[in-house]
């Protein structure tokens, strides 16, 4: 039994951005309560790619995607084609990102969910409450007070709602919401193929306006196809076992050679919470934005959140920071996240045509653009932060590149070879005259920044 506990952050909401947080503040040894309110991780397939900078971020939890068998990444372009299966778009999926990592990988979520947790109950200090429903939350100037159905009580100094699309902790804020009003339903194949299927290339989008299709791996072992649900169709019918494999039939799949795993149509939307913060209480992941899958950054975006959420609630635990640094997660976050769904559906608003008119019009300027350049694959861009808790300066917001170093005797990427934390790089060797107090305090801290000299 619960009964009623006091803790230094609570947590609604057990998916990948809640468990990351979890774990993160697990790491700094604070004090974690996480609920979630079903009481097993749901074996379904959901989020199937991630990219370089999640790989990052797993990698300071000691999760080496090139290396781990539970990740795949298949080093191809990515190719978009119309219905006479010429390239309108390549899309360089082979290079490595400026984070050292390559672009893309493939995972299966609930096996992420199940490494996760099992990673945040090694903490001696967080604790995972499965099966919990929280249905009030009540905060005043010095703590937030979350309340579960069976009557127990979680009270924290600061709350975070991870809990998905339909938040309660949202809604129980009473953040608002801004709904771009874009609505297209795809129906969601999961499969699990015998191990001699083969596809080439392994991801690409069919731009037929008979039926938009995307074909890209599941994780390891798997694949997804989506097939978009055309206008005046049975969203129901289109679902049923018995259409998934007449879709499925061109590409080879049948019960004789494949277990189709999960058929589901699901509707893509754009929204956005128009507010991050109430006081103490703060969202994050789908509760805070929510974007067509077309990008691939949904789940991205939500463990983005929680490590920038990480090192502020940590630091104002420590008291060297104010509360004002919760209100630089949300300009830092939002308009990061607000740019990737606009690309989302600006990519919806190109595979989504089902006039064939129009289709024929994309595709003869698509592909003369793809001539101009030689038929070179094209990169993804470098987006930046909004404005966050630092001094402003040209380069504010920007990603910084991860190359390979040498220090102390490892050569490695460099977080792997120096380490994860505060650091303060300088070609002299010495920080002399580079920080304010506060700023000089905060790297003797024990919980911020370790110092370190040349790399």
């Amino acid at each position: 039994m619960v009964a009623n506990l006091k803790t230094d952050v609570s947590i609604v909401g057990g998916g990948p951005v809640g468990l990351l947080l979890a774990i993160l503040l697990g790491k700094q040894g604070r004090d974690v309560v996480l609920v979630e309110r079903y009481p097993e991780i749901y074996q379904r397939p959901r989020a199937v790619t991630m990219d370089a900078e999640v790989a990052r971020i797993l990698a300071t939890l000691g999760i080496d995607v090139d290396s781990d068998p539970g990740f795949e990444n298949h080093k191809e372009l990515y190719y978009w084609k119309n219905a006479q299966l010429e390239n309108l778009q390549i899309v360089d999926w082979e290079s490595l990102a400026p984070s050292s990592w390559h672009v893309t990988y493939w995972f299966n979520q609930p096996d992420l969910e199940a490494r996760l947790f099992a990673m945040a109950a090694d903490y001696p200090s967080v604790r995972v409450l499965r099966g919990w429903e929280a249905v009030a939350l009540v905060q005043d100037d010095s703590s937030t007070t979350l309340t579960g159905a069976n009557g127990d009580t979680i009270e924290a100094q600061f709350l975070v709602g991870a809990d998905g699309a339909n938040s309660f902790v949202r809604e129980a804020l009473g953040l608002p919401v801004v709904d771009k009003g874009y609505f297209f339903d795809w129906l969601i194949l999961d499969m699990i193929p015998e191990a001699s299927y083969k596809t080439s290339p392994a991801q690409w989008q069919l731009c037929d306006p008979k039926r938009p299709t995307t074909i890209v791996p599941g994780g390891p072992g798997r694949r997804r196809w989506e097939f978009m649900v055309l206008p005046g169709e049975d969203a129901d019918a289109l679902a049923s076992e018995e259409s998934a494999w007449r879709l499925l039939e061109p590409w080879g799949l049948s019960p004789e050679n494949a277990e189709l795993e999960r058929s589901a149509v699901y509707r893509f939307q754009a929204r956005y919470a128009d507010k991050w913060r109430a006081g103490r209480c703060l969202i994050a992941g789908d509760a805070a934005h929510l974007m067509p899958p077309f990008a691939g950054e949904g789940m991205c975006a939500g463990l983005r959140d929680a490590t920038a959420l990480a090192w502020r609630l940590g630091g104002l635990l420590d008291g060297y920071f104010s509360d004002q640094v919760l209100d630089s997660y949300e300009s830092e976050r939002k308009e990061h996240a607000k740019h990737y769904i606009q690309f989302s559906q600006d990519l919806g608003d190109i595979i989504c045509i089902a006039d064939e008119a129009k289709a024929a019009e994309r595709d003869a300027r698509m592909i003369a653009d793809l001539e101009a350049r030689g038929g070179a694959p094209i990169t993804g861009d470098l987006v930046e932060l909004g404005e966050g808790a630092w001094i402003k300066s040209p380069t504010a917001g920007e990603l910084s590149p991860q190359g390979v170093v040498r220090f102390e005797g490892r050569e490695d990427r460099f977080d792997q070879a120096v380490g994860h934390g505060w650091f303060i790089l300088s070609l002299k060797g010495s920080a002399d005259g580079l920080l304010t107090p506060a700023g000089g305090r905060m790297v003797a801290s024990r919980r911020a920044c370790a110092l370190r000299g040349r790399v």
